[in-house]
């Protein structure tokens, strides 16, 4: 499960110098607002088509979802919609006929084949193209461009580790780029312990570049 590479090893050699507290209390916060500001513009135009085109599929283009972040408060994530309305009614449902799916949904909390999925939104998830509008949320200050995957509140008590709620959560992250779609719910734990006890600026340079690689393989569900 070792996640470093020549690649991280040049960039810790390159900015490693930058002292850890500094950066994890004072510098990430700027560095997040820093590159979202340099993205605004493209990334508000490929969000704005993708809008459009959910939109003709009969859907409202935005969603907003209630997810925990740091020191466990609740905010209100924002995300491009991929899933059909009524969502949670149909996945109850589903899960009720289908008991391989329900261990899965325990396990994992997601589903490879979910029927709540859209086409266009099949397609969105798997490029991870759902999630540009958290740029906003990073904007304010809920989540970071880099951290543990936001987690939901129904989530919350069987999640077993302690290192998500010191700090803010990612767009992307260190889980995102190592067993994404294999491991369990359960085991995300290890990979939020890990990015915390190494959290620096070379780490996130090292998850961005990869989130690069894993969005173009579109391993995303």
């Amino acid at each position: 499960m070792a996640y470093l590479d020549k690649r991280d090893v040049a960039l810790k050699t390159q900015f490693g110098n930058l002292a850890p507290g500094f950066y994890r209390n004072v510098a990430k916060r700027c560095f997040d607002v820093g590159v979202v500001m340099i993205l605004v513009l493209p990334v508000g135009f490929v969000v704005m088509v993708l809008a459009v085109a959910l939109m003709l599929e009969g859907a409202s283009p935005f969603y907003v979802q209630k997810r925990i972040g740091q020191n466990g408060r609740q905010f209100n994530m924002l995300k491009l919609r991929s899933m059909v309305r009524d969502a949670d009614r149909i996945l109850a449902n589903f899960l009720a006929d289908n008991p391989a799916a329900k261990a899965e949904w325990d396990e994992k909390q997601k589903l490879r084949d979910d029927p709540r999925i859209t086409p266009l939104g099949r397609l969105i998830r798997k490029t991870s193209l759902d999630e540009l509008p958290q740029l906003w949320n990073v904007l304010k200050g809920d989540m970071s461009l880099v951290g543990p995957r936001p987690m939901m509140p129904c989530q919350k008590d069987i999640y077993p580790g302690k290192a998500y709620y010191d700090m803010r959560p990612g767009i992307t992250g260190l889980w995102q780029v190592s067993e994404r779609n294999e491991s369990s719910f359960a085991e995300r734990a290890f990979y939020d312990n890990r990015y915390h006890d190494d959290l620096s600026l070379a780490s996130d340079l090292s998850i961005l570049v990869k989130t690069v690689s894993v969005v173009a393989r579109a391993t995303g569900q």
